[in-house]
């Protein structure tokens, strides 16, 4: 983890200053918000909001085009979540050239009942795009409907990631790293030159970051 202190790249600065210029990010370490879970948070995160800004649309997509590029060469497929990770998903596999794909959060109830949408046949190299990496819980479901089709998940691509220990326990168990454009501490580190945050309420969005499903209890 980079500390508050450490320089960071220039892409991670980049994204992080765009995702709080745009509000696309917004830090309330007094003032929590209540996520659907029912956990408290000091953060909210909409980065559906990424999509009406091109310039910092562009630089996301030229993130992940660059961690595809030196990591996941051999990918033939580029899946989305649902809902937030399908347009960046969509945008990626276009600029790559190569078949897009999303995955529901479970199969429909009616039609032919498909939880995978679009082009994934069994086989195929597969990165499964998010927007934001919390719990990782959507990711990882994205994921193993794609390993039950006989798809080759080689990774996760996410906007941001809160860094929670569950998530990394998730990539540990099956074995599917997960790759972050913008890490925690970064946005963090971020927030805090521009003024959004106070140094002395850094030590309260860490330890939300530690235990979140004990933040405010």
């Amino acid at each position: 983890m980079n500390s508050m202190h450490e320089p960071i790249d220039e892409v991670s600065y980049t994204i992080a200053r765009g995702l709080l210029q745009i509000g696309a990010v917004e830090l309330r370490p007094n003032q929590p918000f209540t996520w659907s879970s029912g956990w408290k948070s000091p953060i909210y995160c909409d980065n559906r909001l990424i999509l009406g800004y091109p310039i910092l649309r562009d630089t996301v997509i030229a993130g992940f085009e660059s961690i595809v590029t030196t990591e996941l060469p051999a990918v033939e497929l580029i899946a989305g979540a649902a809902t937030g990770g399908i347009p960046h998903a969509s945008i990626l596999a276009d600029r790559l050239g190569l078949p897009n794909a999303y995955v529901r959060s479970e199969a429909k109830a009616h039609g032919r009942g498909k939880q995978i949408e679009g082009y994934a046949r069994p086989g195929m190299k597969a990165i499964v795009v998010e927007d934001t990496l919390s719990t990782g819980k959507s990711a990882y479901n994205a994921a193993q409907a794609l390993r039950d089709a006989g798809v080759d998940v080689m990774a996760i691509l996410t906007i941001l990631s809160y860094d929670f220990s569950i998530a990394q326990q998730k990539s540990d168990e099956t074995g599917i790293p997960a790759y972050r454009l913008v890490p925690y501490e970064a946005l963090l580190q971020v927030a805090l030159e521009r003024g959004d945050i106070e140094e002395s309420e850094i030590p309260l969005l860490m330890k939300w970051r530690e235990a979140p499903d004990k933040f405010g209890v």
